[in-house]
């Protein structure tokens, strides 16, 4: 970053340190790191007028009051989630339209629904959100987890479900924890960190460990089953097969893509110390999902020698790698995303539903559990996502020939199908409660070549069938951690088709759309191809005659957040607006904030002199360049995010406001805050006017008119 001045200052003060460093040869210049202390007074009169400043120029925009009351319309459709079955009762979510968040239900066996979670109740300001939930194997109880203030930490809790009384918790420290129930709804494993008293500085939000909990005691006498001896990035997961015999625990150092996996006999164990015997080894760079299924069998879920996955089975007494036997293979063209045990009914046997995703749009088809062998095609509505397939459990007498189909698309908000093997048809079981104004959107999936000649898939919604004229364009992005960008409602984007543009999501690598390899081919040293890819998305737009690079936005969150980071500084041309969210930035200091450290796995360490030079290569904090007529940009960052320090766009927006020569009346830079809300879940009204400022601010600068 070159220090040459700009004549003119229109944005709040922030001063420029001459701080460089010497990091393995490499000079980096870090102007601005006083911004990284949240509680420095320079840092907390800078951010004020920052405020005043995003509000004076994002409440004039024209359109607020349209966008505010288009995106209530699509939101009010609501959301409906599949059912969860225990012992003939029905777990469920459900939105209505007018409601903040969704609520927890229950259907008795009488198909009579009651609620027993809603957090809006719990929490009129709406700064309480439901992370998880668990019911027991018998159904009478209840575990939830939720958060307040969007810090994401999860109390857990346990509930009555006949009665509704509370019977345990809170429980702290419970962040991203799995429950295992025990048969009898008396015990559970979890996850939950070391107390932070007992933690070095700086680790408090790792160590984590799997412990056994009995319901209603003292959580202080939890007895610890694993995690001792290992690094204290570790995540896990744990899961008890049905007759409660196999324990299965399942980690990774932070977010790698390679997993460990053990397994105990709790009958042959101690209940005092169940003896974990392991399967897979993080050193054998395998991705492996484990579980004991209803024929006694286990199942592993894997990407050994098959990067699009593939299911193998082995007996788990001998669990070990070289004991599993293939069962679904690796299909060429799609991903095996999950399986699931499906009864049948009196009149079939039992099946395997295997879900697949080719080229990011989901398939469901039965298999033979001996043979593996496909036996049925499962209709399906249309071209989008299956969020999720639940069966009856074995306590549950009746629909044991259905199957229960979590389902979006892009213009569908999420409904519940049924399949049943008898009739053999799909049908909708229950549709998003609400009623919404859906405008006509033409969805298709285009392919383009990116920068190295890989072919790239992307979605594309447009009012019409096929291009018209060049339109305001809105394009997003991903592409990293191996998560999928699948079709699913989208009120944004329904929201800018309607108002007349173009909405474009590209598969990027190091996303998991097309397997692992598609992964390893957009992370660690090879980042630059999911930047390429987003570059080439656009110049497909521009050359299709779907837009102009005077009409064309780009937004992207967290990871996608460093996406369109990335693109601006590297392509600030291409690009008129910039909506840049929750972003990490500065790719050398990433690790020493937050979670930061269980990523370096994806990214790579500044630690390591030749990952600190990928890093550099692209870390847009340190691409700005002064002198540079950079387009519109937004930062939107989250104060009680503790993933994604908000000193990184801080110290962006403080780099671009001093380096850029745009006209700030035209192409202004701003950054936009919010308190008491985190990286993830938020109720409805935050996301109407998160969505007013960001959809406004893009429009007002590629010409996009609110009706």
């Amino acid at each position: 970053m070159t220090d040459t001045a700009r004549e003119t200052q229109p944005y709040p003060d922030a001063q420029r340190e001459a701080l460089v460093e010497d990091l393995h040869g490499h000079r980096v210049a870090d102007p601005y790191r006083w911004l990284e202390d949240s509680e420095d007074p320079r840092t907390q009169e800078w951010s004020t007028a920052q405020d005043a400043l995003a509000r004076e120029w994002l409440d004039v925009l024209p359109g607020r009051e349209a966008v505010s009351e288009r995106m209530r319309s699509l939101l009010r459709a609501g959301s409906v989630g599949v059912p969860v079955w225990r012992a003939g009762r029905a777990f469920f979510t459900r939105r209505l339209g007018e409601q903040e968040f969704p609520v927890l239900f229950v259907r008795e066996a009488d198909g009579s629904e009651r609620a027993l979670i809603d957090v809006a109740a719990m929490d009129p300001s709406g700064r309480t959100t439901l992370d998880s939930w668990s019911p027991s194997l018998e159904g009478d109880r209840l575990a939830y987890q939720i958060s307040v203030g969007g810090n994401e930490e999860s109390l857990l809790h346990v509930l009555d479900v006949a009665g509704g009384e509370l019977l345990d918790g809170p429980i702290d420290r419970c962040r991203y924890s799995s429950i295992g129930w025990l048969p009898g709804g008396a015990e559970f494993f979890y996850v939950r960190r070391l107390p932070p008293e007992d933690l070095p500085d700086g680790e408090e939000q790792f160590h984590r460990r799997v412990w056994r909990h009995r319901v209603g005691s003292d959580a202080g006498e939890d007895l610890l089953v694993h995690g001792e001896g290992l690094h204290h990035t570790f995540y896990f997961s744990a899961n008890v097969s049905r007759d409660g015999r196999w324990l299965l625990v399942q980690g990774c150092p932070g977010t790698a893509r390679r997993d460990s996996v053990w397994i105990a006999d709790l009958d042959a164990s101690s209940a005092d110390r169940p003896e974990l015997r392991q399967i897979l080894d993080t050193e054998e760079g395998i991705r492996a999902s484990a579980w004991v299924e209803r024929d006694g069998r286990l199942y592993v879920q894997t990407t050994w020698d098959a990067p699009r996955w593939r299911l193998c089975v082995a007996d788990p007494e001998t669990p070990e790698r070289r004991n599993w036997t293939e069962l679904v293979p690796e299909d060429p063209d799609s991903v095996l995303e999950a399986a699931r045990w499906f009864d049948g009914g009196d009149d079939a046997p039992a099946q395997l539903v295997v879900l697949r995703t080719r080229h990011a749009v989901s398939e469901l088809a039965l298999h033979d559990p001996e043979t593996g062998a496909r036996s049925e095609v499962l209709p399906l509505p249309g071209t989008g996502q299956v969020t999720n397939v639940t069966t009856v459990d074995e306590g549950t007498d009746s629909g044991r020939d259905q199957l229960w189909i979590g389902w979006t698309d892009f213009a569908t908000p999420p409904s519940v199908h049924r399949y049943s093997h008898a009739a053999r048809e799909t049908v909708l079981d229950e549709a998003a409660p609400g009623a919404a104004d859906l405008p006509e959107v033409h969805t298709s999936q285009v392919s383009y070549t990116s920068a190295d000649g890989t072919t790239v898939r992307m979605f594309v919604l447009s009012p019409t069938e096929r291009p018209d004229r060049p339109r305001p364009a809105l394009l997003t992005g991903y592409g990293g951690f191996s998560l999928s960008m699948e079709p699913g409602y989208a009120p944004s984007a329904l929201a800018w088709v309607a108002a007349g543009g173009v909405w474009a999501e590209p598969s990027l690598r190091g996303g998991g759309e097309e397997g692992e390899q598609w992964h390893r081919a957009g992370m660690r040293e090879s980042k630059q191809n999911v930047f390429d890819d987003f570059h080439a998305a656009a110049e497909h737009l521009l050359a299709t005659g779907r837009t102009t690079a005077e009409q064309l936005a780009i937004t992207g969150g967290s990871n996608g957040g460093l996406l369109v980071g990335a693109a601006l500084t590297q392509r600030p041309e291409l690009y008129r607006a910039v909506v840049c969210s929750a972003p990490l930035l500065d790719m050398v200091r990433y690790e020493r904030f937050l979670l930061g450290r269980t990523w370096n796995e994806e990214y790579g360490t500044a630690d390591d002199p030749d990952e600190l030079a990928w890093l550099l290569s692209y870390s847009p904090y340190h691409h700005v360049r002064a002198g540079t007529e950079y387009p519109s940009v937004l930062f939107t960052v989250f104060e009680s995010d503790t993933r994604v320090d908000p000193h990184h766009a801080r110290k962006m927006c403080a780099a671009m406001q001093y380096a850029t020569i745009s006209d700030p009346a035209d192409r202004p830079v701003l950054l936009r805050r919010e308190t008491e809300v985190g990286h993830s879940a938020r109720s409805v009204s935050r996301t109407v006017g998160l969505a007013a400022d960001q959809l406004t601010f893009l429009a007002e600068a590629t010409g996009l008119a609110w009706e």
